[in-house]
């Protein structure tokens, strides 16, 4: 077997794979050293592949679908994507001059996907990085009566659909049923409540903690801080909250019991966050490789044209990852 790891650069905060056998396609070279990846995976969260010429979304849905066992859709959706090939979707189109925080991908929703991929089509003028941070790490730096306490009492997100400043439920769910999208909340555990002008409330009770099903690890799992109305920043939040009463901001977090949030906790989570950032600039053609329980990625603002998609592989198994209680 070839050891990948002479061909990878070790001694960067992400693995970063450069060259591939002569005339041999990152789809073919990855399928066939898969096993190697993903141990290597395991171990740094993320991989990053440079240089293998990845140059449309057809090209990289081959990539996808080498690196995954099942590709996923993206279903109750929280941030404005277009899909532009099977199962590939623009990475997020979230104003250019905001910085999107520190999240792991659906970690609001009971299954999220295990693989998160990423390709630079087109990098940005100017910032328009894809930060990341090693959630062992995260999770080693909240402090440990703050992970007992959400443990403990775990998360409820509030949405609202309909304002015109958040995502529509037709949107997020994929659907103009009202049918569909309650069908799709009975399944998943969600309650909902039709409200007048063609409006819809959400909520959704989810563990704060998850447990990783190939390393056994219990992480900081959850999007608490970034559906917090805080999230905004002080002038935003002020704005939002003059718009419209508590019930009815377009997206909210609380614990799992109704509870408030206390401000100083989701500051000191971000803080977390932010002191295991890991940046690496885009260069046109990369892909990179998360395994999305241990990596969470952040998005910087950005100047001029940025083309990053997106694809979302294995569908976590709720059974084996989430946890209750300390």
């Amino acid at each position: 077997m070839v050891d990948i790891r002479a061909s990878v650069g070790m001694s960067e905060a992400v693995p970063v794979f450069r060259e591939s056998a002569a005339g041999q396609s990152l789809p073919d070279w990855a399928r066939e050293r898969r096993p190697e990846i993903e141990a290597l995976l395991r171990e740094r969260g993320a991989v990053l592949f440079r240089g293998f010429d990845v140059a449309s979304p057809e090209q990289f849905h081959d990539v996808a679908l080498a690196l995954t066992d099942a590709l996923v859709d993206y279903v109750y959706r929280s941030t404005p994507r277009t899909g532009v090939s099977k199962q590939v979707y623009t990475a997020t189109e979230y104003r250019a001059d905001a910085s999107i925080p520190f999240h792991n991908e659906n970690a609001y929703q009971r299954r999220w996907p295990m693989r998160l991929l990423f390709c630079c089509l087109q990098p940005a003028a100017s910032g328009g990085e894809t930060p990341l941070a090693f959630i062992p790490n995260v999770t080693r730096r909240i402090a440990p009566e703050v992970i007992e306490e959400f443990g403990r009492r775990g998360v409820m997100y509030v949405r609202n659909y309909g304002h015109g400043v958040d995502l529509s439920w037709q949107t997020t769910f994929q659907t103009e049923s009202r049918e569909e999208v309650e069908a799709y909340c009975r399944t998943h555990d969600i309650s909902w409540e039709w409200l007048p002008d063609d409006r819809l409330r959400t909520r959704q009770i989810c563990p704060a903690l998850a447990r990783h099903p190939a390393t056994g690890a219990r992480l900081w799992f959850n999007q608490a801080h970034l559906f917090h109305v805080s999230s905004l920043g002080a002038k935003d939040a002020a704005m939002m909250r003059e718009l419209f009463d508590e019930a009815d901001l377009p997206r909210h977090s609380y614990f799992g019991d109704g509870g408030e949030l206390p401000e100083a906790a989701l500051a000191h989570i971000r803080e977390a966050y932010d002191l295991e950032e890991i940046v690496m600039p885009w260069q046109q053609g990369d892909v990179m490789l998360l395994d999305n329980m241990l990596m969470a990625h952040a998005r910087r603002p950005y100047t001029g044209k940025r083309t990053v998609l997106t694809a979302m592989g294995d569908l976590s198994n709720e059974a084996d990852t989430r946890v209750q209680g300390r």
